[in-house]
């Protein structure tokens, strides 16, 4: 799934639709996540005829905004594209969402497995809606507060892995950089989060931020389908340092990662650097 650091980069890569005007609204007809139907006659009220203004992100939620009192809510799920095409461009299969633009450009949704959302929101009361509502701070939007995350953390009783991927405590880690993270922190994944120290919280704190910023320097994390809105995969994935490296030397002192599950997920981790 598209973590921070890829929607991100759709979001910057976005940047050459704005001040286009949204001229008609398409939908394929098919429900997106959790099999709900797209709210198109809302989108088509919200956005037809205005023009984009801005676009923004909140945790791993894109928010395109238009000319007026409403919002484009956009999430990309497992497999979601969210791409600025040229006219003329043939569309790709399992297209749902086409937002067409009066100079022949379109702005296409697409998502093979449908676990995508695109919805609408009120400009200043985001929160309001239910996807946003429980979200924690953004990292890099917003920041982090190390004494924060040191009080929630000792009042949790799961693993330090499970706690970073709770989107009501940081929104937009994901599987890829809770592993790096915690690596770079030198925190084993398994550990419980009421063993946390002040000292380690603010490590950590750094370490989350740090591992997002790298992965945005080199366009995301490509595994397996994302792209950002010009159809360019990111390089990340050759700067990760543990996950998906089961069995290769830890870059900090050589001993072979390993891999494990942690709530169903895989998680890597280096069994002499990162404190149990």
């Amino acid at each position: 799934m598209p973590e921070l650091p890829e929607v991100e980069t759709v979001r910057r890569t976005l940047a050459p639709a704005l001040g286009a005007t949204i001229a008609t609204v398409w939908h394929s007809g098919k429900p997106l996540r959790l099999n709900r139907a797209v709210p198109v006659a809302a989108i088509r009220r919200a956005a037809g005829g205005r023009a984009i203004t801005g676009v923004r992100r909140l945790g791993k939620y894109l928010l395109v905004d238009v000319d007026g009192p409403r919002s484009l809510l956009v999430h990309l799920g497992m497999s979601g594209r969210f791409r600025l095409c040229a006219p003329g461009t043939a569309r790709a299969p399992h297209t749902h969402v086409v937002l067409r633009l009066a100079d022949g450009r379109e702005l296409r949704f697409s998502d093979p497995r449908r676990f995508g959302q695109f919805d609408v929101v009120t400009r200043g009361d985001e929160r309001a809606h239910p996807s946003l509502a429980v979200l924690g701070p953004d990292p890099l939007e917003e920041g982090l507060d190390a004494a924060t995350l040191h009080a929630q953390a000792r009042r949790r009783k799961v693993t330090l892995k499970s706690f970073l991927l709770d989107q009501a405590v940081i929104a937009g880690v994901g599987n890829i950089y809770a592993s790096e993270a915690l690596w770079l922190a030198r925190l084993r994944p398994s550990r419980r989060t009421g063993r946390l120290t002040e000292a380690e919280a603010r490590l950590l704190t750094r370490s989350v931020r740090q591992v997002l910023e790298h992965a945005l320097e080199h366009g995301g994390t490509s595994l397996k389908d994302f792209v950002d809105a010009d159809g360019r995969e990111g390089e990340n994935a050759e700067y990760l340092r543990v996950y998906g490296r089961e069995g290769e030397p830890c870059s900090r002192c050589r001993t072979a990662i390993r891999r494990t599950l942690i709530q169903g997920r895989a998680t890597y981790f280096c069994p002499t650097c990162q404190l149990p």
